[in-house]
């Protein structure tokens, strides 16, 4: 299942196609009885807020020390103990949050359908400021040496002073006519800002400066609609010391020296959902929802798991011996790392999960009804 695209008029005619024939499109795999190899121990459960309230928006929990942070789509902010789920604090920010939350150097970051971002202090979510940008923040800010970086829909990367969210530097690339809904939230580490873009490109820029170190094409539009000649940078690009990951939707998975800009290796791949990465393997839900483990050194393949298709997967999160995924019922699918096989399955919010993270040996699942559910598994700890 793709995300929306931006246009009323496609949705319109998508609407009227639809209510002038039979929908022939193919419908998401049904699940299929499986033998429980592996079970998850559910640490603690419980909601927050109103979730994504129905919308697209992009909300994951971020974590500072032992303290983890979460919002709503109603613009409710919560903090509370990482390992327990007591609360910290909660306060409402009276705005439409579409991409949050980031934690660091003292700072809960946040953005806006409104086109702000937010920034409140981390021990008691007071306000410290909030800045405009150019349009809506559908990218959850990044913070990294003093600066905080957001991208916005229509392409521009601003970075703001932590302090102050002044604005110190602007860059920003031409969007296509037509592009996916949403944005990649960019990647930073040891001073840069890794950012990919809807017309195909990544580009590494130095966080302090805006300046830009490389620039290079993950996937060129081709075809003669401009449904075929999407290429978006949708799926978060990632970074493990010298070497940048990144995959687009139509395109191509790559990996680059971050140092020189030059391609390792890459492959026809197309992804909007998301990757994940342990020492061996890169991990990639497909458009299709297939999910794949590359060979990190050269992008050979070494398992392929279809028997999710079209149910809509988030970006796969390898925890201990597995690899788990969510989809857009609530199921976590329970993957194994070496082959790929499922080896359990459990379900958790029924409106769909949002995210999931892994942190020491718990997993933290969010889900779109704004259900926090942390799991554990004996695997997790070997």
């Amino acid at each position: 299942m793709r995300h929306w695209l931006w246009y009323p008029f496609l949705l319109v005619l998508l609407a009227g196609c639809a209510l002038r024939g039979k929908d022939t499109s193919e419908p998401p795999a049904p699940l299929t009885s499986i033998e429980q190899q592996v079970r998850l121990e559910t640490v603690w459960e419980r909601r927050f807020g109103s979730g994504h309230d129905g919308q697209f928006v992009h909300l994951v929990p971020a974590f500072a020390g032992e303290r983890l942070f979460l919002a709503d789509r109603k613009g409710r902010v919560f903090a509370l103990e990482s390992e327990t789920g007591k609360p910290l604090w909660e306060v409402n920010t009276r705005a439409r949050i579409s991409a949050a939350v980031e934690a660091g150097e003292g700072l809960v970051l946040l953005g806006t359908s409104d086109g702000e971002v937010l920034a409140l202090e981390i021990q008691d979510g007071a306000e410290r400021w909030r800045v405009r940008v150019p349009s809506e923040v559908l990218a959850v800010p990044r913070i990294e040496r003093g600066m905080v970086v957001v991208q916005t829909a229509d392409g521009t990367l601003t970075g703001l002073e932590a302090a102050s969210g002044e604005r110190r530097w602007v860059f920003d690339r031409t969007m296509p006519a037509l592009t996916l809904r949403g944005s990649s939230t960019p990647a930073v580490a040891g001073g840069a800002v890794l950012a990919g873009f809807a017309n195909g490109r990544l580009a590494l820029l130095g966080v302090e400066q805006g300046r830009l170190a490389w620039e290079l094409a993950v996937a060129e539009p081709r075809g003669r609609s401009e449904l075929e000649r999407m290429v978006d940078l949708d799926a978060d690009p990632l970074i493990d010391g010298v070497t940048a990951y990144a995959v687009s939707y139509q395109g191509q998975v790559v990996a680059v020296d971050m140092r020189s800009g030059q391609v390792d290796w890459r492959r026809d791949m197309s992804a909007y959902a998301g990757l994940g990465l342990d020492a061996n393997q890169l991990y990639v839900t497909d458009d299709l929802s297939q999910v794949w483990a590359l060979n990190r050194r050269n992008g050979a393949s070494l398992w392929k798991q279809d028997a999710l298709r079209l149910r809509d997967l988030t970006a796969p999160q390898p925890f201990g011996e597995l690899v788990v995924v969510g989809d857009f019922e609530g199921h976590l699918h329970l993957l194994s790392r070496f082959d790929g096989d499922l080896l359990g399955r459990l379900r958790t919010d029924s409106r769909g999960i949002a995210s999931l993270r892994v942190v020491g040996s718990h997993l933290y699942v969010l889900g779109k009804g704004g259900l926090l559910t942390v799991l554990h598994a004996p695997a997790a700890d070997r």
